[in-house]
């Protein structure tokens, strides 16, 4: 029977299955004889090949090993036994193999070096471990050596030998100052792998007293450093002759030239050379070139490329690394060293040895009497490794002869073995760079099957996922095994379940059905033994609810969400991960149960945001990134290059744009000459770029700052560059807004806007101003002025045309020509009033007034229009009382005619006109007289019921506010409300001037025909009552005589649309007045929505107009509303008792 280590088949895995695995890895582990049945020693634990050790710590040697019988311990030591008990300082432990070495009371590591091996043994067989090689760490000091100055010319190269004492382990080597600071490395400065220090080219800044080379030995925590170097880079052209006669080209470092030259390398040297390296160690290949430029390295493999993922470079560039090497990476390495003058090459030829390695490893061999089994020992290296069996630690080929074994090569075979056929093999695969050491042991048992997995184990898997149940054995023969499901079922099949060698069983997909009770069997010829396994299907942990990706501003609050469903019977844990790590200790995070609110969010909060959730079979997680974003850092190192006169290059470094990207920058320039602490805005350009060519203006002493500009907003400015002043020159351009209009009627004053300190373009600004008149032959005068805006040329005509010009000039020269402007000498007031004015009345509001225009030259100055004064003719009393109120009307420009709207009806006017200029009015023309014809009058001021009776009432009114003409005749309308039939309106017609105006609508209220029934016989009575109801319906009355009787002289008829009164009239079917019908309670008659209505008469408005009646005018004087004398003379008496009776 043979028994191997046997594995289950191998399956990729997800990372969601990492739980799954962890929780089963005791079903996959390796069988192994139980340690309650006899087997031969097996080496478990020791120390490594090459042990070195700390000389100021005791010493231990590890050697563990299992067996049945427990084995017992011995050593050798330099291949002799070594007699632990004759050395007081050694130590073995008990039941163990293990070495210790007490020196730190006494003794020296020294005395203890040497190569030692252990040996295990029982009564099956030894086992022996490596060849452990002891060597004590050792950090020897500097030799003493004087160091003398290193001078050598600028440009040169320079190699600082650092040569460090040889220790055990090699030190690492760095380079620093006195004050431990490292010395900067660059591409022209760099430590080489033997830790040298080499210069491409030297520098005067090479300059220093303290290079120093420092060693550390990691073994003993230890640091020795070289004595310090001197260097001085000094150039040729600063010696002087007496210095250069005196020194010999011997003193200097090198004789080369400091001039530029094409590249040579200082290490390797020539142009090919040889690597060794062994499989798996990390090659280094090295070039360091020297020359003025510094050269720059490039690498390539002849004849193939070099491996992606294994090759890195380090050092400038300068060492190539290739890791994990194997034979396949040798071959020739070219490195290449370039610069403007040059290139040179050096190729490496890479050869990769190998120590040996296993290509099969001897496996223990568990064999039942009468078995057959084989010991396989398969390894490889370069050279290829010589094989060589031992038996129990000695060589096989001295060791007692057994004829069940038989010795082929790598190979050794077993058949029909006894008991007496247990032992431990050795297998030693050796060449010149190393040797592998494997012990396997051959043991004779007889064992009855047995299950080594725990009885009734629950396994809980997540659904859909594989299911692994495990049913680790032992039994000599090897058992078989078999599966079932149930207490009743048949073997697994599998073609739906997989059986592994190792006896596990695997549910590739388990589902819900496959929840229950799986039995494992295990036979052989000795015997039968089984075990159950209980199987749970679980329900996966899902979420639901996943964090979504978020943008957030510095400081505001952000919240992720994360739902997770999950099996009922699991009890999942819920984390929270900033980049995979914990969250931050901070009380700004907070963890409810579903949610994670991160408040007042800085910088550092950006990255990822994982939820996990785990339960103690699975585990899932959902990430979501948080960007914070925020306006712009401010640019900064700000640097201003190409500086000319008129322009300079503005180049910067943009902030950080805090994950909002910057759309553009904004310049801006302070001129601390002319206005300091005053930014103005210079320029715009694009977020991608980082330099600006910015025009400039002379003698400006300018600053500039930068502000970054994103989606949130501006950044704050950067600091202001340095600043720069530009030279002076003569000014670019002239003042402008240039005047000339005179104050007096004898000056002229020249005003313009002067140029600002930025526009000035140099010190001592001052303004040329040059004048002359228009229309004449006169020569430029000119003035030279400070820096003013005004300046008053006197003694000048009145209002003459002047041509003017204003040119700036300063220190630098003058500004280019100016324009000349038109402008006049000071204006006086006009000497010339219009003529032929004359008014034309175009209706009772509205008059045309013409007139004629003013010669140009008696206006003085620019005309600006014409202007009418008017006002209403006054009583002599009225007078008296109030001021003449006055109204103008102005007309701009040349107009010789305008329209005065707004006139009172029934009025007498006065006008006259005068012509106005820019210093005022000229005189007037003579008074004009005009009168209004009348117009409609106003309404009654007032209208009452008094003295109402059942059948009559007494009407009383006030005249008209405005009558607007001679008042002739009152039309009283009126119509009955009581009752549903149709409103009839009655009208009746008084005079003016009858104190009582009566309409007799009952024959009988009258007294003389009282008196003429009284002598009238009854007979009549009849009669007399038919006329009362015809006369009940209203006639006609003759009161125009009457009326005109009572008339005042002044007063004029006053016409409707016809020009007469219409007679009364009954309306519609004639009735009479309804008897009984009455006013209002309030004694108001109601007013008819009639054209006629008194009370739809309204006044006019006073104002000032166009021509076309725009209102466009003003009022002088006090304005004081007094009623028109024309209407003062036409105002009718009252009536006292207009009545009218009504039976």
């Amino acid at each position: 029977m043979q028994l191997k280590r046997m594995m289950p088949k191998k399956k990729h895995l997800s990372a969601g299955r990492a739980p799954l695995i962890l929780f089963l890895c005791p079903m996959i582990s390796a069988l192994e004889v139980p340690l309650d049945l006899v087997q031969p020693p097996t080496i478990t634990q020791q120390s490594p090949k090459d042990y070195i050790i700390d000389p100021r710590e005791n010493i231990v040697i590890q050697c563990e090993a299992k067996g049945k019988p427990p084995p017992s311990f011995s050593w050798t030591r330099n291949g002799t036994h070594f007699d632990i008990d004759k050395d007081p300082l050694v130590t073995m432990k008990s039941g163990s193999g293990t070495l210790t070495v007490n020196i730190m009371s006494e003794g020296k590591a020294e005395t203890y070096e040497g190569v030692y091996q252990c040996t295990a043994r029982n009564e099956r067989g030894a086992a022996i471990s490596n060849n452990i090689v002891i060597r004590p760490s050792r950090s020897p000091l500097w030799t003493k050596e004087k160091l003398e100055r290193i001078t050598l010319r600028n440009g040169q190269s320079l190699v600082l030998p650092c040569r460090p004492p040889v220790g055990l382990p090699p030190p690492i080597i760095f380079w620093m100052d006195n004050s431990f600071q490292r010395l900067p490395q660059s591409e022209r400065v760099s430590q080489g792998l033997n830790g040298d220090l080499y210069f491409s080219n030297v520098l005067p800044e090479d300059t220093r007293e303290d290079y120093i080379c420092y060693a550390r030995f990691n073994h003993t925590q230890t640091i020795q450093q070289k004595q310090p170097i001197s260097v001085k880079v000094i150039s040729v052209d600063e010696m002087n002759d007496t210095i250069a006669a005196n020194l010999s080209d011997t003193e200097f470092y090198g004789a080369k030239s400091h001039r530029e030259r094409p590249p040579t390398f200082l290490t390797p040297e020539g142009n090919a050379s040889r690597k060794e390296e062994l499989r798996g160690n990390v090659l280094s290949l090295e070039c360091i070139a020297e020359g003025l430029p510094t050269p720059i390295i490039y690498w390539i493999k002849e004849d193939g490329t070099l491996p992606i993922n294994r090759t890195f470079y380090r050092n400038f560039k300068k060492t190539l690394q290739i890791v994990q090497v194997t034979e396949a990476d040798s071959g020739n390495y070219q490195c290449i060293a370039k610069n403007a003058l040059g290139a040179i090459q050096h190729v490496i030829s890479v050869t990769v040895k190998a120590a040996p390695y296993w290509i099969i490893a001897p496996q223990n061999l568990v064999l039942s009497p009468g078995e057959d089994g084989t010991l396989i020992c398969r390894a490889n290296g370069n050279p290829k490794p010589r094989i060589s069996w031992l038996l129990n630690g000695i060589p096989i080929e001295i060791a007692p002869d057994d004829p069940s074994r038989k010795i082929d090569g790598d190979t050794i075979i077993f058949s029909n073995v006894q008991e007496r056929s247990s032992a431990v093999y050795q297998c030693n695969a050796s060449n010149e760079y190393g040797y592998l050491l494997a012990n396997a042991f051959v043991n004779v048992l007889a064992e009855p099957p047995r299950i080594l997995t725990t009885a009734d184990t629950l396994y809980q898997v997540i659904a859909n996922r594989p299911a692994l149940l495990d049913c680790a054995f032992f039994g000599s023969p090897l058992p078989t095994i078999e599966w079932f499901k149930g207490a009743k079922g048949s073997a697994l099949r599998e073609d739906i379940y997989v059986l592994h060698e190792n006896g596990t069983l695997e549910i590739p997909v388990a589902q819900k059905d496959s929840t229950g009770t799986y039995t494992c069997v295990a036979r052989n010829k000795l015997g039968m033994a089984k075990n159950d396994i209980h199987l749970e299907i679980k329900d996966p942990t899902r979420i639901i609810k996943q964090p979504e990706y978020a943008v957030v501003q510095r400081g505001s609050t952000v919240s992720f969400e994360c739902i997770v469903k999950h099996d009922h019977t699991l009890i999942p844990t819920v984390t929270w991960l900033k980049d995979h790590g914990e969250l931050p200790s901070d009380g700004r995070f907070t963890v409810d149960k579903d949610h994670l609110v991160v408040a007042d969010v800085s910088d550092d909060d950006g990255g990822t945001y994982t939820c996990a959730a785990n339960t103690t079979l699975d585990n899932v997680s959902a990430s979501a990134v948080l960007s914070v974003v925020d306006v712009p850092n401010p640019p900064f190192d700000l640097e201003l290059t190409d500086q000319l006169d008129r322009s300079v290059q503005l180049s910067w470094t943009p902030g950080d744009d805090n994950n909002s990207p910057i759309t553009k920058f904004i310049i801006e320039y302070e001129d601390a000459m002319h206005e300091p602490g005053l930014w103005h805005h210079q320029t715009e350009v694009p977020g991608a770029q980082t330099t600006a060519q910015l025009k400039l203006s002379p003698y400006v002493n300018y600053s500039f700052r930068v502000t970054a500009v994103n989606s949130l907003g501006r950044s704050l400015p950067s600091e202001a560059s340095e600043q720069y002043l530009t030279k002076a020159a003569e000014p670019d351009k002239n003042p402008t807004a240039v005047e000339g209009l005179g104050s007096e009627p004898d000056n002229l004053v020249i005003t313009w806007q002067p140029l600002n300190g930025f526009e000035s373009n140099g010190p001592g600004l001052q303004y040329k101003v040059s004048w002359r008149q228009k229309d004449g032959d006169d020569e430029w005068t000119s003035m030279v002025v400070a820096d003013v805006s005004k300046y008053i040329v006197s003694g000048t005509p009145t209002f003459v045309p002047y041509l003017i010009k204003v040119q700036a000039l300063n220190d630098a020269g003058f500004a280019p020509e100016p324009a000349v402007v038109l402008g006049h000498s000071g204006e006086d007031l006009p000497m010339v009033a219009p003529g032929n004015v004359h008014v034309n009345v175009v209706n009772s509001t509205l008059a045309e007034v013409h007139w004629d225009p003013v010669p140009l030259k008696s206006i003085r100055g620019h005309l600006q229009g014409y202007r009418i004064y008017y006002w209403k003719a006054q009583s002599s009393s009225a007078r008296n009382r109030r001021h003449i109120e006055k109204k103008i009307l102005t007309f701009q420009g040349s107009k010789t005619h305008g329209m005065l709207p707004g006139l009172e009806p029934f009025s007498h006017y006065t006008l006259n006109v005068r012509v106005v200029n820019g210093k005022g009015e000229g005189p007037a023309s003579p008074d004009r007289v005009f009168s209004t014809p009348e117009g409609v009058p106003s309404a009654p001021s007032s209208l009452k019921i008094v003295n109402p009776t059942l059948d009559s009432l007494t009407l009383e009114w006030e005249p008209p506010s405005h009558p607007n003409g001679i008042l002739t005749e009152y039309t009283l309308k009126y119509q009955p409300t009581a009752g549903s039939g149709s409103e009839i309106t009655e009208e009746a017609i008084t005079t003016v001037g009858e104190a009582m105006a009566s309409r007799q609508v009952d024959i009988a209220t009258q007294g003389w025909f009282i008196g003429l029934m009284c002598a009238v016989a009854l007979l009549i009575l009849i009669l007399l009552i038919v006329c009362f109801i015809r006369r009940n319906k209203g006639g006609k009355y003759p009161v125009k005589e009457k009326e005109d009787a009572h008339a005042d002289p002044e007063i004029q008829p006053m016409k409707e649309d016809d020009g007469t009164f219409g007679e009364y009239s009954d309306a519609e079917d004639h009735k009479p007045l309804k008897k009984g019908s009455r006013t209002p309670s309030d004694r108001t008659v109601k007013k008819e929505d009639s054209d006629d209505s008194l009370v739809d008469y309204g006044e006019g408005v006073n104002g000032q107009f166009n021509e076309d009646g725009s209102f466009i005018g003003q009022y002088s004087g006090k304005k004081e509303k007094e009623p028109a004398e024309g209407n003062e003379s036409s105002e009718a008496p009252s009536p006292v008792n207009a009545m009218n009776s009504f039976v």
